[in-house]
């Protein structure tokens, strides 16, 4: 994976958090986060040929993969969306970029979002994969939402009873991970990326920092939200928006893109489509669809 890519270790924030990730192609920049439980390695399909006309960085976000794992205080602040975000904005100052595109998928989309609100003169245009915004998921749970994302509330409990209950069967819970929210199977994962998958879960402190990220999301980044919405704040870039026909996002009463414009300065920023037979995995599922999205989004 990742063949024609440079590997790079930096430590961009002020708390001294490791940003690991590869880089590769010439061209305008352009930032891909990963979502839970995955890694960088979920862009291995797509980002070699968004490296013929961008330059690529995929990072592991904080907790994931090989980037460090900080000490997750009372707030969970060290592993909510802002600070995932600020290591982004600061690792492609590193690598010498002021601006450039993000695109998200899962986690890594919220992270795209909260990125966009904190630092919108970094982040010129962004793409969010399968996800509704994160207070809106939580002030519209039903039946239909509780059942698809158990694991939000599962995980928010108090460590370490959600680590110890996992600890059981990592893999095999794992594999029921990427094999579920409507995807098609463990099948649409390539081995070699599930290879990595399971390296990084087979570690309880990995395990104990992804769901840290989850209770981060329940708690901090609540309130950061809460506040971005007080003052005004709204995504000021062009939005693309994509989901799977057959996943969670698209199946409520309102339109993602409806949802999506709530959340924008200019509800015409707003773009995208379900790829209809997807489910949540859009990029392992089908990523020549995917692909040619993201070309016609990026230009």
């Amino acid at each position: 994976m990742f063949d024609d890519f440079t590997a790079f270790d930096l430590t961009p924030g002020p708390d001294g958090v490791r940003v690991h990730g590869v880089r590769g192609g010439d061209g305008p920049p352009l930032l891909l986060l990963h979502g839970y439980p995955q890694t960088h390695a979920l862009w291995h399909r797509i980002a070699p040929e968004l490296a013929r006309t961008h330059t690529v960085v995929c990072p592991d976000l904080r907790g994931y993969g090989d980037s460090g794992r900080p000490e997750s205080g009372d707030d969970h602040a060290a592993y909510s969306f802002r600070a995932m975000a600020a290591d982004a904005v600061g690792a492609m100052r590193e690598l010498g970029f002021d601006e450039f595109a993000a695109v998200g998928h899962d986690r890594g989309a919220r992270v795209t979002h909260r990125m966009a609100l904190d630092h919108p003169d970094a982040v010129t245009r962004a793409a969010v994969l399968d996800i509704l915004p994160t207070d809106w998921v939580y002030s519209h749970v039903d039946f239909r939402i509780a059942k698809a994302y158990y694991h939000w509330f599962f995980y928010l409990q108090p460590a370490d009873l959600p680590e110890k209950l996992i600890s059981g069967d990592p893999i095999g819970y794992l594999h029921a991970l990427l094999g579920g929210w409507g995807s098609s199977g463990m099948d649409a994962h390539a081995p070699e990326a599930v290879a990595e998958y399971e390296r990084n879960f087979s570690r309880p402190e990995a395990r104990h920092a992804m769901l840290e990220d989850y209770r981060a999301g329940a708690s901090i980044d609540l309130q950061h939200d809460a506040e971005s919405a007080a003052a005004g704040r709204r995504v000021a870039c062009p939005l693309l928006v994509l989901w799977g026909g057959k996943g969670v996002v698209g199946g409520g009463e309102q339109s993602p893109l409806d949802v999506w414009r709530r959340y924008t300065a200019d509800p015409a920023l707003v773009t995208g489509r379900a790829l209809e037979d997807a489910g949540h995995f859009l990029v392992d599922e089908f990523p020549q669809e995917t692909l040619a999205e993201l070309r016609t989004f990026l230009g």
